[in-house]
């Protein structure tokens, strides 16, 4: 561990305590409980998980999620809670006839990350959790207990003793949605007319809706939404590749769908190329598209990272995108102007075109002649938002001249790209009116796109493959 005046000295923030404020645009959300850099690297001790409140010792971090209850009913009928390293039912004392870590040791170190003004929240669930209901009323008994144990309720057996946290985060990665929904209103009903306020935040999957928990957060309303943009297709590795990329999709959930208007859409990110399989990029990178978004989406709360311990060894990776998304400014936002020509009905565009249309920014995933819309399968991406009336020249093509074009055998053999295919190097697909060759192996990255994936080697006059495209949906 650092000694303290070392860490101080490295610390950007020292002059005062900034509370967490769920509105701005600069939060910083990194889970806490799991070791990940340990599991990652179990011969590199130096970098294992340390206790909770050697985070908080700047302002690097706003909400600290500690990870995991990752069994809801278990010995006695009450959950399991690990924390690996930290406090776990193996190595730590568990309350008698329970299988419930008693991790009463860590409620100095919880009270002092709130005294920074830290929210610190109990996750619910983890990729390998042992979680679900069977109906609403099991739910909401459910919610009881967790308000019992970790929340505002009482009880003898209270996992960090006289803590109180700040909020229940769900991390639901298998067994269905069942009961979330009632789960989730019933901690807002304890939580009514509560001293203090109650946050309640999801981690969904980035691919939109979740299979989790896409139809609980149209329910109830969440305080903000920590998206996984990793070890998926839309994940940050594919943020040059708009077809992929789907936070426009989240953003207008967050304000068409979401029964919280005010709801906060995080980017969620691996701090360390160890911490997911894929969606890891270097600070600078994910600095650039986390401002990017801050600046076209108005839902943008800030960053989520996965977890603190793999931030602290990546050369403090949380405080590194901290101090970007301050520079981008924690308040206010100014909603670009409509830059794109404004969407004709009924016309023609090529992949890579760009329209406005109710108030964002679109661009064609590939060639298509439909209205633009928030569908995980739909021709167009929201690129951001905007305002205003485009006097930008309409750059469409007219469906009668694009039909009137002839066929050619100039692409004759050559199969049409499909977002579902699987290729390797030196396979040939036709799109959009030419011919490319991939360069590696690959999957839904657009032959045209910026990936790097294909190299285009000649041009064809035939449209089919263009017009076959608008039909494919992206995984």
């Amino acid at each position: 561990m650092f000694p303290l005046s070392a860490f101080i000295a490295s610390s950007i923030y020292l002059a005062q305590v900034h509370a967490f404020t769920s509105s701005n645009y600069d939060n910083v959300a990194v889970y806490w409980g799991q070791n990940s850099y340990g599991a990652a690297n179990p011969t590199g001790t130096a970098g294992f998980q340390q206790p909770i409140s050697y985070y908080c010792q700047d302002d690097a971090i706003d909400a600290i999620p500690v990870a995991f209850v990752n069994t809801f009913f278990g010995t006695g009928g009450l959950p399991s809670m690990n924390l690996a390293n930290t406090c776990n039912p193996t190595d730590n004392a568990t309350f008698p006839g329970t299988g419930l870590a008693n991790c009463s040791a860590l409620a100095s170190d919880i009270e002092y990350c709130q005294a920074q003004g830290k929210i610190v929240t109990i996750s619910l669930g983890g990729a390998g959790g042992s979680v679900g209901f069977t109906d609403d009323t099991e739910a909401q008994t459910f919610a009881q207990t967790i308000w019992d144990l970790y929340l505002g309720g009482t009880s003898t057996t209270r996992p960090f003793g006289a803590a109180v946290l700040d909020g229940v985060d769900l991390d639901i990665e298998n067994g269905g949605s069942t009961g979330y929904a009632a789960f989730v209103t019933e901690i807002r009903s304890l939580s009514s007319g509560a001293s203090k306020p109650y946050y309640i935040t999801a981690a969904p999957q980035c691919p939109f809706p979740d299979q989790n928990l896409g139809s609980v957060i149209d329910q109830v309303g969440f305080d903000a939404i920590y998206v996984q943009f990793y070890n998926n297709v839309c994940g940050l590795q594919n943020y040059n590749v708009v077809a992929d990329w789907d936070f426009g999709t989240w953003d207008m959930w967050a304000s068409q769908v979401s029964p919280n208007p005010d709801v906060k859409i995080y980017v969620g990110a691996p701090a360390s190329s160890t911490a997911a399989g894929t969606g890891y990029q270097s600070i600078s990178n994910l600095s650039t598209i986390a401002t990017t978004m801050r600046k076209s989406f108005p839902s943008f709360g800030g960053v989520m990272l996965w977890d603190a311990s793999q931030a602290y060894d990546n050369d403090r990776y949380d405080l590194g995108i901290k101090n970007a998304l301050v520079a981008a400014g924690a308040t206010g936002f100014t909603y670009p102007a409509c830059t794109a020509p404004a969407y004709v009905s009924g016309s023609d565009y090529t992949g890579g075109s760009q329209v406005s249309y109710n108030g964002y920014m679109w661009q064609a995933d590939y060639w298509t002649n439909a209205t633009p819309s928030n569908s995980s399968s739909g021709d167009w991406s929201a690129i951001s938002v905007c305002t205003g009336t485009s006097t930008a020249t309409p750059t469409s093509t007219s469906s009668a001249a694009s039909t009137s074009a002839t066929s050619s055998t100039a692409c004759s053999g050559i199969a049409a790209w499909s977002s579902s295919a699987v290729y390797t190097a030196g396979d040939e697909v036709s799109y959009n009116g030419n011919i490319y060759t991939a360069n590696y192996w690959t999957e839904s990255n657009i032959p045209s796109g910026t990936s790097g994936s294909w190299t285009e080697v000649s041009s064809c006059t035939t449209t089919t493959a263009a017009r076959m495209m608008s039909r494919f949906f992206r995984f």
